[in-house]
């Protein structure tokens, strides 16, 4: 195959094989019993013993991820494509292919890309910014922490604003206690490198306030409470909060919704030193209110807790923070199906269902408030664990809604941000999750 030469993908509906198809190629389908099953593709022979193109199965219409395409785009060899038949709706399938054309190189040699003409009728711009959000998100969740720790994390973030031409402002280390974010340094005081809170701005001050939070914990050891060893396998994606936070702002922001976006990210790493903070410390969080340390290795809703009392302070239309919180939440709902609270039930509807177009899908979970009891302490305000195995990811959520007080309204989307086994458009690894349903969202409502 010539490089310069595209191959046609033709996306096949079950029992529907195209009639344009040639003789020799419907024989050739019908030899190897091709009907159009779900995931099933098929190499079409060419010329002088070639390759001519693929056939690709989308199954039934009531049984179809709405990104499979992004299943061929895993399986083909490198080379160049161009979409065929039936694949519904071009931006979505232009967008499925390339997020499953993904692959993370930075450790072993780049192979060739599997690379997508421009699909006639998709929307390129939007194409565009939704894959690289979500490649922004994947390449640093992908990034072990001895390369992404927290000043590594802080020159991605000043990347990222250099790009699109904004100012940062980073509080950092003992600075931390003077500007009154305390449970951030205190999660992030054991580690080689000092706890952050970056913070950038972009839009006219006069449209609406959308804030995003984002969970920067760059390796989670668990503290002193510390995890075992299996347990830790995974953490470097602890960030995977933040990172979907910055391909999310990469959106809002490409798109030029009318917002003002603003975006908190506080970074740390919880590590075991002698500085470490420990099971029964009360801290005092930016709000006032006191917290008793139940679990070290529930460190994320400390810090989130401190960036959401600044951003709460001025009022915001909406609120919305990402954090890999819970392992209860996967318990719960399992990776692929992240919890959304949310203080509008009906903003949590229109989210749920941008998400399901996009097939980035999202579950209303409810902040019960009997089980606020779960998360009380003797001595203190409220305890960041409690002693109750129940749960979880509800008093977690609860916690965090503690310190939301005045904005209009307020979202958390507990996600696991990876993949465990590879899925249409998401390969294994570091995964976006929520990116496309809150962009949905917002340009709904912001456009």
């Amino acid at each position: 195959m010539a490089k310069s030469k595209s191959l046609p993908l033709i996306a096949v509906e079950q029992e529907a094989l195209p009639a344009t198809l040639t003789a020799a190629d419907l024989q050739w389908a019908k030899a190897n019993g091709f009907t159009g099953q779900r995931g099933r593709l098929l190499a079409l022979p060419g010329e002088g013993g070639g390759l001519g193109g693929h056939l690709f199965g989308l199954g039934k219409p009531d049984d179809r991820p709405a990104l499979l395409l992004g299943q061929a785009a895993a399986a083909l060899e490198p080379g160049k494509y161009k979409l065929a038949g039936s694949f519904g709706d071009p931006t979505l399938a232009a967008v499925a292919f390339r997020l499953g054309a993904y692959r993370f190189d930075r450790y072993r040699k780049p192979r060739d890309p599997v690379v997508l003409e421009p699909v006639e009728g998709a929307d390129a711009a939007e194409v565009d910014r939704l894959v690289d959000a979500a490649y922004l998100a994947r390449d640093l969740i992908n990034t072990p922490a001895n390369d992404l720790g927290p000043e590594a994390f802080e020159k991605e973030i000043r990347a990222f604003c250099k790009r699109h031409k904004l100012d940062l402002k980073v509080i950092a280390g003992d600075e931390l206690l003077k500007q009154n974010f305390p449970m951030i340094h205190a999660v992030g005081r054991a580690a080689a490198e000092a706890p952050r809170l970056v913070e950038f701005s972009w839009g006219k001050a006069k449209d609406p306030k959308v804030t995003l939070v984002g969970k920067g914990v760059t390796f989670d050891t668990g503290g002193l409470d510390i995890k075992p060893s299996a347990g830790m396998l995974l953490m470097k994606k602890d960030m995977g909060g933040a990172a979907n936070v910055l391909g999310l702002a990469h959106a809002i922001i490409d798109a030029g919704l009318r917002v003002r976006l603003r975006v908190l990210i506080p970074i740390v790493e919880n590590a075991i030193s002698g500085p470490a903070f420990r099971p029964g410390d009360i801290l005092r969080a930016r709000n006032g209110s006191t917290v008793e340390i139940g679990n070290t290795d529930a460190e994320g809703r400390l810090i989130l807790g401190d960036a959401l009392a600044l951003a709460d302070e001025e009022s915001p239309d909406l609120i919305v923070d990402m954090a890999t919180l819970t392992g209860a939440a996967r318990s719960a709902l399992g990776p692929d199906l992240p919890p959304l609270y949310s203080t509008d039930d009906a903003l949590a509807r229109e989210l749920m269902a941008t998400g399901a177009a996009s097939d980035d899908p999202l579950w209303q979970m409810p902040l019960w408030a009997p089980y606020d009891a779960m998360i009380s302490s003797k001595i203190a305000d409220v305890n960041n664990a409690g002693a109750s195995p129940f749960a979880g990811s509800i008093t977690a959520a609860l916690f965090l809604k503690r310190f939301v007080k005045q904005a209009k309204a307020w979202v958390h989307l507990d996600i696991y941000g990876w993949a465990p086994e590879a899925r249409p458009g998401r390969p294994f690894g570091g995964t976006d999750q929520g990116i496309r349903a809150v962009y949905g969202y917002l340009k709904q409502r912001y456009s």
